[in-house]
């Protein structure tokens, strides 16, 4: 009888979230087929998209693939899991039910509320009711983040400060999304944000490591929003207590909603979490790996991704543990230059690659191969992870190397992990 570790697989995506997933299900044993992947990422089929369901079964039944991983939120929220639902292949993710969790930061919101996850209070808003939204924002004295209400890949966020830019993110949505949307104004909480992403059959969650995204284009978290400059984990302040009240307020009660409103989630979930003066606030659910989280947590994982999954999928989630590698494990993406405006230019060779030390890990974003040169596609063009006894010793090694990587406009946000460390409040 062949093992389930002996099986190809697909892996959906094509980013270095994706990258990272494949390169950790191969060393678990798997034979991965990436769809439709990029141009560093082995096994990619560049001409298969991750939503195109009926030719992402033809691929299946040809290579005998019984096992779908899903890596972005777009193919879970276009129902890539209820398409297979019924055959004899399984997919690694929420039902498209589920999926509204990311996809509607409203419906998203009203859950939180019905169970009790403990978060912002917030407003939510039509886009034919934008000048209610702008008297509010002023009675907020512009202290508010403003959220459109469907999928942005992580660009659909404004965090404000004051009224003028409150008002100015108002205008930017009105700008960026034609016709009829909804979206929410939340309370500005202040505190230092983390990221809790577990593997859970809706029933039961399995925690990885807790990480730090920095999303902010500039260092000392200035400028517009990105899908992510960087990551590290673990998280030093995110100790035992922290951990029991981020499960108290936020894991558990999440849980219990899942149970209640019985989704068929089997898959990631992510929490994205504030700890505030007075505790530990959800600003968001994920229900996917986070990018650039995914590229240092997989690295940190000592325990099989695939086992993780596979027992996922047969109900045997309980009997699992996860082991984490010990070490700190730090990301740094390089950037397009221009990113994260809507256009910049792109197809600038790549050099340096393979002059990186061997414990680094390059995991592409946004590349391909053209003429014999592996040249840029996208902002995000690939992100270099490297691992040290302590956060420091990461930090400076990944940077070290990360000199070596070239290409037109190349931008690296220079102060991944080395944010100063919080006092936290000592009356959780």
């Amino acid at each position: 009888m062949t093992s389930p570790l002996q099986k190809p697989i697909v892996l959906l995506g094509g980013g270095a979230r994706e990258h990272a997933m494949a390169w950790k299900l191969t060393r678990d044993g798997a034979t991965v087929h990436v769809l439709p992947g990029n141009g560093g990422i082995p096994n990619s089929h560049p001409d298969i998209s991750a939503t195109d369901f009926p030719a992402i079964q033809r691929f299946c039944e040809t290579h005998g693939v019984k096992l779908i991983v899903v890596g972005p939120e777009a193919p879970l929220a276009a129902g890539v899991t209820d398409y297979f639902a019924g055959s004899d292949i399984r997919v690694f993710g929420p039902s498209r039910a589920g999926a509204v969790l990311e996809s509607s930061k409203v419906w998203s919101k009203d859950f939180m509320r019905r169970h009790g996850v403990a978060t912002a209070l917030s407003w939510q808003y039509r886009s034919d009711k934008l000048t209610e939204a702008r008297a509010k924002a002023t009675e907020l004295n512009g202290q508010v983040v403003v959220k459109y209400d469907g999928l942005a890949a992580g660009k659909g966020v404004y965090v404000c400060s004051s009224i003028e830019e409150a008002q100015a993110a108002l205008d930017d949505l009105q700008q960026q999304h034609t016709g009829w949307f909804s979206f929410l104004l939340e309370e500005k909480l202040i505190g230092p944000e983390i990221s809790i992403i577990g593997v859970t059959d809706g029933n039961r969650v399995r925690l990885l490591a807790p990480s730090q995204d920095h999303k902010q284009l500039l260092a000392g978290d200035q400028g517009p929003n990105t899908g992510g400059m960087g990551a590290y984990c673990p998280v030093p302040f995110c100790d035992d207590n922290v951990l029991a009240a981020i499960r108290t307020s936020i894991v558990d009660p999440t849980l219990r909603g899942l149970q209640n409103e019985q989704f068929d989630f089997k898959g990631f979930l992510y929490f994205g979490i504030m700890l505030t003066e007075q505790g530990p606030k959800l600003l968001e659910y994920n229900v996917r790996l986070g990018d650039p989280e995914a590229e240092v947590l997989l690295p940190a994982l000592e325990s099989s991704l695939l086992e993780l999954i596979e027992a996922t999928l047969d109900g045997k989630l309980q009997q699992t543990v996860v082991r984490q590698r010990r070490g700190s494990y730090v990301g740094v993406v390089l950037a397009s230059g221009g990113y994260p405006a809507a256009q910049f230019p792109t197809g600038f060779p790549i050099t340096g690659l393979d002059q990186l030390h061997p414990s680094i890990l390059a995991f592409h974003g946004a590349t391909r191969q053209q003429d014999g040169e592996l040249v840029t596609t996208g902002g995000r063009v690939m992100v270099l992870v490297g691992h040290g006894e302590e956060l420091e010793d990461a930090v400076a090694h990944v940077y070290r190397e990360a000199e070596k990587v070239k290409f037109q406009d190349v931008y690296i946000r220079t102060d991944i992990g080395q944010r100063p460390e919080p006092t936290l409040a000592a009356n959780w």
